[in-house]
This record gives C-alpha cells, sequence and structure tokens, in this order.
C-alpha cells in the first residue's frame, strides 16, 4: 500500500506549463508517478454553498475513511489470513487500488454531473451510511457465531476438571435411575493412580468395591468413575479431596450431552455457510466504499480549486504516487515550481516558520496549490 496526493493548479497556459516541469521534473529524479485526475466540470452554485459544502465533504470524507479502514479491518479477522492474502482482496471495480487511482473516471451513472454538488454529496453520505450500518449488522450476526463456537470449541481443550465431557462419558460408565446409588466422577493426579486404586473403597462407608474405571486421560491425571451410595456423597468428597482427589461435579444427562455435540456441529456448519457470502459481501462493498471515497476526494479537490482559484472553472488535478524515499525532496520540488500561485501567504507561512520558534506552522504546513492525501497505507491490515 502507498500514499497518493491530490494536487491541482489552475489550467491557464503559464500553469499547465508548470504542470509539465512538474512531470519532468519529478519523472526524471524518480521522485513520483504522476498521472492526470479528470474530474468533470460540476454545478458551481453560490460561493456560500461552496464554502459550507467544503466543511460538510471534509467530515464525510473523515467518516467514509474509517468505513473503509473497519472493512479491511474486518476482512482480516475473516479470513484470519496473511496481510498479503487480505490486500489481495482489496479492489476496486476489479482492479488493485493503485491502478484504479491513476486511471481514475468519474461514474457519470451513479453520480451525475447534472445535479446540484449537494445532491452528489448527500448521495455519497447515505451510500457509505448504508454500508456502515449493514457493515454491523452482518459483523454482529457473524461473530456471535464464531464467539460461541470458540466458546463451546475451548470446552473441549481444557482439563478434565474443566472441559466438556460430552465428547468422553458414555451412558454405560454411569448407574442411572437408582434411588440408593450413584456413580461420580474423580479427577486423579497420575502420580497418584495407585494410591487411588488402594484407598478409594476405603475413603467413606458405602463404596461400592471394584466399581472404579479410568474413562479418559490427559497430560495431567486421569478421569476415573467410582459408585457408591447417595447419601455418603458429601463424606465421600471431602475425603477424597483430603488425598487429592478431585470429585467433579457431573450429573450424566444424554439428552443435554447429545444436545451440546450437536451444537458444535451446527455452529461449525453455520460459520462455514455465513462465510463464502460474507466476504463476497465485504469485498464488493469494499470496492464500493472506495470509489465513493474516491468520488468525494474528487470532489473536495473541485470545490477547493473554485474556491481558491475562482470562476470560471478552470482547473487540472494531478494524482502523484510519492516515492517513499523522496517526500520531502518533491514536496520542495511542488512549492518551487508552484508558490506563485499564492506568493503572498506562502512567504508569511515560510516568516512564522522560520521566525516565531514553537509555533506549529511552518511553511510546510502551507501549499500555494490544491492538496489532499489518499493514505492508503491506512489501509494496511494489522
Amino acid at each position: 500500500m502507498s500514499e497518493f496526493w491530490l494536487i491541482s493548479a489552475p489550467g491557464d497556459k503559464i500553469n499547465l506549463q508548470a504542470l509539465e516541469r512538474m512531470n519532468a521534473v519529478t519523472s526524471k529524479a524518480n521522485l513520483s508517478s504522476n498521472a492526470k485526475f479528470v474530474i468533470p466540470e460540476l454545478k458551481v452554485g453560490t460561493l456560500d454553498a461552496l464554502v459550507s459544502l467544503s466543511d460538510e465533504l471534509g467530515k464525510l470524507d473523515t467518516f467514509a475513511e474509517s468505513v473503509i479502514k473497519k472493512i479491511v479491518q474486518y476482512i482480516g479477522e475473516v479470513m484470519d489470513d496473511s496481510k498479503d492474502k487480505v490486500q489481495e482482496n482489496l479492489l476496486a471495480n476489479g482492479v488493485d487500488l493503485v491502478t484504479f487511482l491513476s486511471r481514475f473516471e468519474w461514474d457519470m451513472a451513479k453520480y451525475p454531473v447534472k445535479q446540484p454538488l449537494k445532491n452528489i454529496t448527500d448521495a455519497l453520505s447515505k451510500q457509505m451510511s448504508q454500508i456502515d450500518t449493514d457493515l454491523k449488522s452482518r459483523a454482529s450476526t457473524y461473530n456471535n457465531i464464531k464467539g460461541n463456537l470458540q466458546s463451546m470449541e475451548r470446552k473441549t481443550v481444557g482439563n478434565l476438571l474443566t472441559r466438556t465431557l460430552a465428547d468422553i462419558v458414555n451412558k454405560e460408565d454411569f448407574v442411572l435411575n437408582s434411588e440408593y446409588l450413584i456413580t461420580l466422577l474423580v479427577v486423579v493426579p497420575k502420580s497418584s493412580y495407585a494410591a487411588w486404586q488402594k484407598t478409594y473403597e476405603s475413603l467413606s462407608d458405602m463404596v461400592v468395591p471394584r466399581t472404579t474405571k479410568l474413562i479418559a486421560e490427559d497430560a495431567e491425571g486421569g478421569l476415573f468413575t467410582v459408585t457408591l451410595f447417595r447419601k455418603v456423597i458429601d463424606d465421600f468428597k471431602v475425603k477424597a479431596r483430603e488425598n487429592k482427589f478431585l470429585v467433579r461435579e457431573f450429573l450424566f444427562n444424554e439428552k443435554d450431552l447429545q444436545y451440546e455435540k450437536e451444537e458444535i456441529i451446527r455452529l461449525a456448519a453455520d460459520k462455514k455457510q455465513q462465510y463464502g457470502p460474507l466476504l463476497r459481501w465485504l469485498k464488493v462493498n469494499f470496492s464500493e466504499a472506495f470509489i465513493a471515497w474516491i468520488h468525494l476526494k474528487a470532489l473536495r479537490v473541485f470545490v477547493e480549486s473554485v474556491l481558491r482559484y475562482g470562476l470560471p472553472v478552470n482547473f487540472q488535478a494531478v494524482v502523484l504516487q510519492p516515492n517513499k524515499k523522496s517526500t520531502k525532496r518533491l514536496r520542495d520540488v511542488l512549492y518551487a515550481i508552484f508558490r506563485h500561485l499564492d506568493e503572498a501567504a506562502a512567504s508569511n507561512m515560510k516568516d512564522c516558520g522560520m521566525d516565531i520558534p514553537g509555533l506549529q506552522i511552518s511553511n510546510q504546513d502551507y501549499y500555494p496549490y490544491v492538496f489532499f492525501k489518499i493514505d492508503l497505507t491506512s489501509l494496511d491490515f494489522d
């Protein structure tokens, strides 16, 4: 991913020559790759409307970028894959983002240029809000399924004291439906197997002899059954704990265990069923959101150019992809070529930067040309 600069300068002969000089210098010095950024002539409206719209577009730009970032992050979460694999899916109109930007064409069908600028802005705002709302809804549904499945899967990998026993115990391991007898499950450390076999019958009165059986093991110990009379349960638990044998609280219920098994299967199937359509939706709506965002950038360039350069509308926009190692030098070149667009203000900003220590303004914060940044590095999946 990279950073792009959208700039514009007046379209008169002098400034067209300046743009040509910029292209020649930046190309020769390998400072940036440049391409024309064609913005159609839109309906200007009143000056007051443009000033108001400029502020509105700035807020919408920030919102649109945040929605796009959320989509990118969520694609990464859903795919649970490498950064490169995620970015392979970040396309706009079927092409990579760099290609889309360098060949940008205004979508006349979706955003008719005969409409007032406010109408186009409202359409873009509505589109981004709808994508954001749909993303929240779809993410909530998928995350609930994924979270419930992960919660149940975690139960299958704990130790024998905490993990689910649905895939371990069988009906045959228990005395069931007896008024007097009950089968308990006891977790015994591996080092105490012999002690358990030797002492379990005498830990309490009324333990049924020869009823213990090892039914499961993990790295720490084993799960044993033992059958005894119900009325000595509490006494048996106390004596077992004194000998470091831990009785697990468990009541065999075939329906509950079967439900637990089936729920994991159902949730896994639901997650798989949701995955494909969700990923397709994310890819399609990333494309839609990104295209809308770049149209927003184009609107901002148009509005700012009219406010800066005046009427009739006559400006040329260019998209630059700076060489990462040469951004400062590129900025200096642009400043040198275009400072004539606002000589007095540029000089004042430079003086402020030089003469007032600590003031958070410098000549590098002001550009005599119209400038907007498109930061694709912020779309990288972390």
